[in-house]
């Protein structure tokens, strides 16, 4: 068992590709239990042996974009024996953490930021004339990304001892498009390669000193004379060398003890199988990059009877595409996560995904809007956010017919905190001219697509969560909603709760919890002569608390918690507009308004109905429900629900709390 750095390097050489091979079938069967980034992993196994046999962390520093890819630097840096925890409540992380071990130099789970990351890395090392080695390894995918080009821009002119590894598998999530793609395409398949490959093998036969200079300067003239491939890097700055073969341990080994020895920023182009050794993730890395529980020996999945919210968005936006021209849909390299691959299959014409270049799909969706089509802008709630500023900019100050949709809206559970959608509701709700959704189940979920596709005011967008509802079936012909309007589910005439999108289900059960408590408090008076005086209407109908009234409020919360707390449920639908009539109706008449939201707290929906009270001076207590201000980590839902107090039973508990506190005032 490695369990350390200093154990690798104490491996005799050619028992190197045994560990590999151990290693791989400990991927594969630890990961069948948990679920994980196996494809990508596999795919790195003989690139981290390497780069921990020859450098030496955490003195050296190690980025991984990403850092999906990190299971085996785990393994190699004392963790093997935890990744059966891995993704699980206080186990190993999914990604990459610097409080988690000495090793995790940086902490990601987005693409493209290793490399600027990095690049500050070697220039604090230079500033203050350190000796360490800075090691970025970055999928081709990563290239897809504008960021990296930044950083790439600024190398140069920023250090002289940089090394960038491109670990070229062919795949970000999905197959990655676009012209860098068939830029790193066109060298692979050159027909000089298999010189290139033999001119590289030397590096096995390196032995120092002026033959390595020589030896060097002979690979680079035929890469640059025969093949032309790393123009584009050498033109940034970067000596390019490459492609060579990312399995081959005795010849990274080599590269990487001649690359440490250079004095100029370095770029080792490594070609290497997403999936390697597990012919199921070879046959379908997509599915591989990152999945839940699996069969070792086949690959199999169980089966999901209830579609996902991303599988039925993809199906609709299809059957709304076959009757509407103008329906174009719009990814960043996730055409299965987010459910397009149906749209794509359907529609390939009007289907475009972008690679990882979500600020680019945020401009590209513009000028379509501006030319009369409808684009979908279909990206995870985390990956949004890289889009903020033409979000603001470009779709909102024009005012642009653009439809965001933010999958993996809320909790996203296992990936933990780099994925978590909880902050798109803050970012969102400041901004003129966008209206924004959540819907409680699936069928009002495509009901809410139908309204998006429809409307023309500007910017809309809808957030969803991740994998199923609650089942519900969509209505063969969706309806119309009318924008900012809510739906009462319950009626009460103590509590309103205000819950938006899935935790109405969570609402629903709480307002049955409510109505079965009761208090033994001798001090509880009679709901029914408190709620009597509590309001009343003037000749207009506006409705009014009289002295009485208030004088009966504070008993209110312990006469219904003797008798039962009747609660209203609501379904708010909008979380801009709000339903300000709604909200206000019931002020007027709850002892208590509650908002749950699967968001952040702050600056959230409800915050957004405390500005309304607050406005209006309407005094009602409002009790707001949400995640804490603070990055939550990996785990269940269920676990991390039951942690911060976000189930039925901790939410009733909390009303009934609040309705006491209030009395007491």
């Amino acid at each position: 068992m490695i369990d350390s750095p200093a154990s690798l390097k104490g491996l005799p050489e050619d028992q190197l590709p045994t560990l590999a091979q151990e290693i791989r079938e400990q991927l594969i069967e630890t990961l069948s239990k948990t679920g994980g980034h196996l494809g990508p992993n596999l795919g790195v196994v003989e690139l981290t042996i390497a780069l921990h046999r020859v450098f030496e962390t955490p003195k050296d520093k190690f980025l991984f974009d990403v850092s999906h890819q990190g299971y085996v630097h785990k393994i190699l840096t004392g963790r093997g024996a935890q990744l059966s925890t891995i993704r699980q409540h206080g186990g190993l992380n999914g990604f990459l953490l610097r409080t988690e071990s000495e090793h995790d130099c940086y902490g990601a789970g987005h693409a493209g930021t290793s490399l600027s990351a990095a690049l500050g890395f070697a220039a604090a090392r230079d500033q203050r004339q350190g000796e360490e080695h800075v090691v970025t390894v970055a999928g081709d995918a990563a290239f897809t990304c504008g960021v990296s080009y930044e950083a790439l821009n600024n190398v140069a002119a920023t250090t002289k001892r940089f090394i960038v590894v491109l670990n070229d598998n062919k795949w970000s999530i999905a197959k990655n498009t676009g012209a860098i793609a068939q830029h790193f395409n066109r060298i692979t398949t050159s027909p000089a390669y298999a010189h290139l490959h033999e001119q590289a093998a030397k590096f096995v036969e390196w032995i120092g000193g002026k033959k390595a200079r020589h030896l060097a300067h002979k690979i680079e003239t035929g890469v640059k004379q025969i093949l032309l491939p790393g123009v584009i890097f050498e033109d940034l700055g970067f000596r390019y060398y490459g492609p060579i073969d990312g399995h081959d341990i005795p010849l990274l080994i080599r590269t990487f003890e001649f690359l440490k020895t250079q004095q100029e920023p370095v770029l080792l182009h490594i070609l290497t199988e997403k999936g390697k050794g597990y012919a199921p993730a070879l046959a379908k890395p997509d599915k591989f990059h990152g999945l839940g529980k699996y069969q070792p020996d086949t690959g199999e999945t169980d089966p999901s009877t209830t579609p996902t919210y991303s599988e039925i968005l993809g199906h609709t936006l299809a059957d709304f595409a076959t009757q509407d021209r103008a329906i174009v849909a719009i990814t960043a390299a996730m055409p299965t996560g987010t459910g397009l691959a149906s749209f794509a299959h359907q529609h390939p014409d009007r289907f475009y995904d972008v690679g990882i270049a979500e600020e680019h799909a945020a401009l590209f969706a513009s000028g379509m809007a501006i030319e009369g089509l409808k684009p979908f802008l279909t990206i995870y709630s985390t990956f949004m956010q890289r889009a903020f500023d033409m979000i603001v900019h470009d779709i909102a100050l024009q005012n642009l017919n653009v439809r965001l949709c933010m999958d993996r809206a809320g909790l996203s559970g296992d990936d933990g905190p780099t994925h978590h959608g909880l902050f798109d509701i803050a970012y969102l709700r400041g901004i003129p001219n966008i209206v924004h959704m959540q819907p409680k189940d699936e069928e009002e979920f495509v009901d809410m697509l139908w309204t998006m596709s429809n409307y023309h005011q500007g910017p809309i967008a809808i957030r969803y969560p991740r994998g199923t509802g609650t089942g519900a079936t969509p209505k063969k012909n969706p309806e119309l909603l009318e924008i900012g309007k809510a739906e009462l589910l319950r009626e009460g005439t103590d509590v309103a709760i205000f819950a938006l999108g899935n935790f109405c289900s969570v609402a629903l059960e709480v307002a049955e919890l409510l109505e079965r408590f009761k208090c033994c408090d001798s001090r509880c008076s009679a709901r029914n002569e408190a709620r009597s005086t509590a309001v009343y209407s003037d000749t207009r109908g506006h409705e009014h608390r009289s002295d009485a009234a208030m004088r009966g409020y504070n008993n209110i919360a312990n006469a219904l918690a003797q008798q039962g707390i009747q609660a209203a449920v609501i379904n708010p639908r909008w979380i801009k507009p709000l339903d300000t009539e709604m909200i206000t109706r019931f002020a007027k008449n709850s002892s208590l308004l509650v908002t749950l939201e699967d968001h952040a707290l702050l600056n959230g929906f409800g915050t957004g109905v405390a500005e309304h009270l607050s406005n209006e001076r309407l005094t009602t207590p409002l009790l707001r429900i949400g995640w804490p201000d603070q990055f939550i980590e990996h785990g269940s839902v269920p676990i991390l629900r039951k942690k911060y107090g976000l189930t039925a039973e901790a939410i009733a508990e909390k009303i009934i709390h609040a309705l006491r506190a209030w009395e007491k005032r």
